[in-house]
């Protein structure tokens, strides 16, 4: 049973990669004893990702989540337990665009769908496919450059990254903030009573559009500019760090 939180924050966001998560996608002991007593104190803990429900589902699992799960940049709402609260698409012709760019530049590409992560083997009937985002990655900055112009003017896509070397391509208007605020809406609480961390550029939204942004100590320098509170490393339990700080554990 959840205690009442006195304190003034009522939700955390946690991204995963490079966040939560170690080096090594392990979620420290430190960290998750801060997740645990802080949702025995009536906060609601939210995994808010680039991954989908297949690989973000079993870590909400074994932390025993309670609250939901925003999962591929927002393009997904799950619950805890696994039912699908929302999903927006991204068309067809645009999939293919990218993959198109992907050819061009010989970059290291993913392809998410509702059902499937296709890393470098996009299927032939791509149709017959629900798309939720297009992920290119390479060490090579006038690469993309390159792809990022070829697809600034397409108004129907929200770009980002989850790391210095990818381009993260979403739905127009999909992004963590406002999935967290759909959240918020719908536990009924503001957005200045949530804690959001993160490290990259899809993480940038949402740090700025909560009460407490938090980056991570190996953050981008674009996503520590614009965060309220810098933490330590995902490798030296910055988030557990960063929760006891702002909720005012001893």
């Amino acid at each position: 049973m959840m205690s009442e939180n006195q304190n003034q924050y009522k939700m955390i966001a946690l991204d995963m990669d490079g966040t939560m998560l170690t080096p090594q996608d392990k979620v420290s002991e430190a960290t998750k004893q801060a997740i645990q007593r802080a949702q025995e104190e009536g906060i609601h803990v939210v995994l808010s990702t680039g991954r989908g429900i297949r690989t973000c589902k079993p870590y909400a699992d074994d932390l025993g989540l309670q609250s939901y799960l925003v999962t591929v940049n927002g393009s997904e709402i799950w619950t805890a337990g696994g039912e699908l609260l929302e999903r927006v698409l991204i068309e067809d012709d645009l999939i293919k665009k990218m993959k198109r760019l992907a050819d061009k530049y010989e970059t290291h590409y993913w392809a998410v769908s509702t059902e499937h992560v296709f890393r470098g083997n996009f299927p032939a009937d791509m149709e017959e496919y629900d798309w939720l985002k297009f992920g290119f990655d390479t060490p090579d900055d006038h690469k993309r450059d390159a792809i990022i112009k070829a697809l600034s003017d397409k108004d129907e896509l929200e770009l980002s990254n989850s790391s210095p070397t990818n381009i993260e391509v979403n739905a127009v208007g999909i992004n963590k903030a406002e999935a967290v605020q759909k959240l918020c809406d719908r536990i009924g609480i503001p957005m200045d009573q949530v804690i959001a961390m993160g490290d990259s550029l899809n993480d940038i939204k949402m740090i700025q559009a909560v009460g407490c942004g938090v980056a991570m100590g190996n953050a981008q320098d674009a996503v520590k500019e614009v965060a309220n509170y810098q933490t330590d490393t995902n490798e030296a339990d910055g988030v557990a760090k960063a929760i006891h700080h702002l909720l005012g554990w001893s």
